[in-house]
C-alpha cells in the first residue's frame, strides 16, 4: 500500500483574509472595487427593485463622506469608476449622476452614529420584505439565524417611503450596537466593518428569513436555546467570519461580472 504523503505544515496553508493597504488611496480603491462588486451581486441574487437600495462605504480618508452607488442605475452594471462620493448632508462631491438623497439620509445617520462601521446595506429583498411584515425578529432555529441571535433589533413602526433626517435619525437609534434591523413593513439593513462583511450579513440574514418563514409555514419551529445560540453566535457573528463567508460569493458572482458586463 503506498505511503501517504507528510501533512503540509499549517504555516504554508493559504487562508484568504482582509488585505491591508499601505495608503489611503490603495483602500479607497479597494473599498470602491468591493462596493460596485457587491452592488453586482446583489443584482444577481434578484434584490434590485426598481430604484430601491443603496450599499454604502465609507471614505478610509474623509470619513464624513461615503461612496454609493447612483440613483436609478442597475445593480448588475455599476462599475467603481460609476460610484459617487457623498458627503453626510447628501450632496454629490464626485462623480456625474445624481443620489436618491432623501434615502441616503438613512445610511448618513447610521454611519455618523457608528463611526466604526465601514459599509451599510438595505435593499428590498423578497424574503426580507415579507419577514418585515411580520414586525418579529429572527429566531434562533438554525446554525445560520444564530449569528444575530441578540445582535439585530427591530424598528417597530413603518417610516414611509422616504427616510428624512428624523427618519434616519430613528433607524440609526433602533439599529444601536448592532449588526443587522429589520424595517417594519419595509426590509433589512446591515452594517460591517468592511464592504463584504455588510454585504455578507444582507445575503444571509435574507436567507435566514426565507427559512423562518417556509419553518413558520410547516409548523412550529424549535428553537436553539439561549446557552448554545449565544455560543454559536460567538463563533459565527464577527465580522471577520464575515469577510471569510463571502469570499466564495465574491469568486462565484461579483468579480466575474463586471467583465462580462463590461468587457475590457
Amino acid at each position: 500500500m503506498p505511503e501517504l504523503p507528510p501533512p503540509v505544515p499549517v504555516d504554508r496553508l493559504r487562508l484568504a483574509m482582509p488585505p491591508r493597504h499601505a495608503t489611503a488611496e490603495e483602500e479607497r480603491a479597494y473599498r470602491k472595487e468591493r462596493l460596485a462588486g457587491a452592488l453586482r451581486l446583489f443584482g444577481a441574487l434578484g434584490f434590485e427593485d426598481g430604484v430601491s437600495g443603496h450599499i454604502t462605504a465609507r471614505d478610509p480618508e474623509f470619513t464624513d463622506c461615503y461612496w454609493v452607488n447612483p440613483f436609478g442605475a442597475a445593480f448588475s452594471l455599476i462599475r467603481p469608476e460609476d460610484l459617487l462620493l457623498v458627503d453626510g448632508a447628501g450632496r454629490v462631491l464626485q462623480g456625474e449622476q445624481r443620489v436618491n438623497e432623501a434615502a441616503f439620509e438613512l445610511h448618513a445617520a447610521v454611519h455618523r452614529a457608528r463611526p466604526e462601521v465601514v459599509a451599510v446595506a438595505h435593499a428590498h429583498s423578497d424574503h426580507g420584505r415579507a419577514f418585515a411584515a411580520l414586525g418579529a425578529p429572527l429566531d434562533p432555529i438554525t446554525q445560520e439565524a444564530c449569528a444575530f441571535y441578540e445582535d439585530h433589533a427591530l424598528l417597530h413602526r413603518y417610516t414611509g417611503v422616504s427616510a428624512g433626517e428624523a427618519e434616519g435619525r430613528l433607524i440609526a437609534e433602533a439599529l444601536g450596537p448592532h449588526k443587522a434591523l429589520v424595517l417594519r413593513n419595509h426590509g433589512l439593513l446591515t452594517v460591517g466593518d468592511s464592504v463584504d462583511a455588510a454585504a455578507w450579513w444582507f445575503v444571509s440574514m435574507d436567507r435566514c428569513c426565507g427559512i423562518q418563514l417556509a419553518a413558520r409555514a410547516a409548523g412550529r419551529p424549535v428553537l436553539i436555546d439561549h446557552k448554545n445560540a449565544v455560543l454559536t453566535r460567538e463563533q459565527l457573528g464577527s465580522d471577520l467570519v464575515a469577510w471569510i463567508s463571502y469570499q466564495p460569493l465574491w469568486q462565484r458572482h461579483a468579480s466575474t461580472s463586471r467583465t462580462q458586463a463590461h468587457p475590457l
